[in-house]
């Protein structure tokens, strides 16, 4: 097992590795100065910690992992790839991977997902300490046509048949000042147990989206009613994103979401397929979805792993113990110390 390196890079030929090239060149080129700055204490590391694994007796990769933490605090990293090229042992192998990947980064947190019928990588995942935390659908997606117009920023989004309240909504860009729009949406959406996980914050979310996203903002109460904003690069071609709606204004689902989709697509992704998840019980999405002709691709299990240590709480009776006989000392009768006879040198 070996930090990923520059004159790694030739050797990673097998096809399992091909997809990745992309985010192993930008790893390796990060991965020196950042190393230094780590050293002087300035910063956490931005760039992807890669793992490679080799044969004992050839320098054969064998198999690579590539984790990326999703908080500048680093409480939380992602294991955004897994891949080998034995599949024989593959479960030995991953598990190896996996577990050089988190005694390297020391952090609480750990995510990971995995399809549902990968019953290797389930099981290897389980090993490890992970849990199951949410079903997702994959749905990729990729307009025909434009639209005949698009809103532009502090625009009212069209009605086109939705509902009144909707008619009022503004469509505005993700920056520093609706960042925080977006970040109290979203964490409004998320369940508890992975808000609390992710630990993520709102200079996080400007991090992980690079400033490329759109949010459709309600003026009369200043609040982000949904919103849609870069994951990152999909390994097989296209963006991730994600698409955010307030559970309250599910109404929204239709010719608003749709314009606001197609508004990233239009300046953000390049013209490139969007990869979107959906809950496989939200019945209003999945309708949506089906109604602009997406595809589902798969089903995704996201896990999580944390190791928050308790604090000890106070012993109780101990404090009362001695404040007890603090006061009991305040009340015994002061007695004049005896003088110590001086004995002749």
């Amino acid at each position: 097992m070996e930090p990923l390196a520059g004159w790694h890079l030739p050797l990673l030929r097998d096809p399992a590795f091909l997809p990745l090239h992309t985010v192993l060149q930008r790893a390796a080129l990060l991965g020196m100065p950042e190393r230094l700055m780590h050293w002087l204490g300035l910063a956490q590391p931005l760039a992807p910690q890669v793992i490679v694994a080799f044969a004992e007796l050839s320098q054969t990769p064998l198999g690579l992992v590539v984790c990326q933490r999703l908080n500048r605090s680093g409480s939380c990293w992602q294991v955004v790839h897994l891949r080998t090229t034995d599949a024989e042992h593959r479960r030995e192998l991953s598990g190896d991977l996996l577990k050089a990947a988190m005694q390297r980064t020391a952090t609480t947190s750990w995510v990971a997902s995995a399809d549902t019928g990968d019953q290797v990588r389930l099981s290897v995942l389980r090993e490890q300490g992970f849990q199951p935390l949410r079903q997702d659908q994959i749905w990729c997606w990729q307009p025909r046509r434009q639209g005949r117009g698009n809103p532009g920023p502090d625009n009212p989004v069209p009605d086109n048949g939705a509902p009144a309240s909707a008619s009022a909504l503004q469509l505005q860009p993700l920056n520093k000042q609706t960042a925080g729009l977006l970040w109290h949406l979203e964490q409004v959406a998320c369940a508890a147990q992975l808000r609390q996980i992710l630990d993520r914050r709102v200079e996080d979310l400007l991090d992980q989206s690079q400033g490329r996203g759109w949010l459709l903002i309600d003026p009369s109460r200043e609040v982000a009613v949904a919103g849609v904003r870069l994951i990152g690069d999909h390994a097989g071609g296209g963006v991730d994103v994600e698409l955010t709606v307030d559970p309250l204004w599910q109404q929204l689902y239709g010719a608003a979401t749709s314009q606001l989709l197609r508004q990233f697509w239009q300046t953000h992704a390049a013209q490139q397929t969007l990869w979107l998840r959906s809950d496989p019980f939200d019945h209003g999405r999945l309708a949506w979805l089906q109604t602009l002709e997406a595809e589902q691709r798969s089903e995704r299990v996201l896990m999580a792993r944390s190791l928050w240590r308790r604090q000890a709480l106070p012993d109780l009776r101990s404090q009362a113990n001695r404040r007890l006989e603090a006061v009991l000392a305040q009340l015994q009768p002061r007695r004049r110390p005896v003088p110590t006879p001086l004995t002749p040198r």
